[in-house]
């Protein structure tokens, strides 16, 4: 059944590390389809909290759903079941260099549940095609440029059609041109209706592609929905 709820649901929570507070009273909600950066200094929360929305970091004060389900108290079982509803991407790749990028698909969807080899393959084309890689599928990823592993990593992302993809800091690494490309696709999948929050230091891009913004700053996150606050150089 369709729900118009939305896709992300923060409550009252609380972020801590070991025993230390990295972020407080934090309350915001991403609807279905919206597009969202989080900034912040480094050692902010940005990592944290999206690590928290994925289930990495367990959440012990307040209420956070993602994609329909409860984060607080998340049963280790129950976590690859909120995977297959997310996209995750990392600023790093972390591809399997020792196998080919469809290889590197195929073991996802292998993971998360897929059993029949001719949709596999169907679906490993399909979101090749979707990021502008429609040839790589037998190449090795050091055979690829930075912004094409990148991409990789996004068709990777998109494998389980994900209610949103969660991002940190996914043109990082990748020089301005080679990011516009990578923030291009990004518009796409946000504009074919799956959410994004992405986690950024680059104000650059966001005066070239605006978004309502995120800020984790002194302990707190500040919404550019609800409050005006500067944004005057690179995180």
């Amino acid at each position: 059944m369709f729900s118009s709820d939305p896709v992300v649901q923060v409550n009252d929570a609380s972020i801590f590390h070991d025993h230390h507070t990295v972020l407080s009273n934090i309350n915001f909600e991403i609807e279905k389809g919206e597009f969202v950066y989080l900034v912040g200094r480094t050692g902010s929360g940005k990592s944290s909290l999206l690590k928290t929305l994925y289930a990495d970091l367990s959440l012990r004060l307040g209420d956070v759903q993602i994609a329909g389900h409860k984060i607080r108290g998340i049963k280790a079982a129950d976590v690859p079941m909120l995977r297959r509803k997310l996209g995750i991407i990392f600023q790093d790749f972390q591809l399997f260099n020792d196998r080919t990028v469809g290889d590197n698909l195929l073991f996802v969807m292998k993971a998360t549940g897929w059993k029949d080899s001719a949709k596999m393959k169907a679906r490993l084309s399909e979101v090749l095609m979707q990021v502008g890689l429609g040839s790589v599928e037998k190449k090795m990823p050091h055979q690829l440029s930075g912004g094409e592993q990148q991409r990789v990593v996004i068709a990777r992302a998109l494998v389980n059609e994900p209610q949103i993809l969660l991002a940190d800091e996914p043109t990082g690494n990748l020089d301005p041109e080679v990011s516009n490309g990578i923030m291009r696709i990004f518009q796409q999948i946000n504009k074919s209706g799956t959410a994004v929050l992405m986690a950024t230091h680059s104000y650059g891009l966001i005066k070239r592609f605006p978004a309502r913004i995120l800020k984790c700053e002194e302990g707190q996150v500040l919404d550019s929905a609800k409050e005006n606050f500067e944004l005057t150089h690179d995180y």
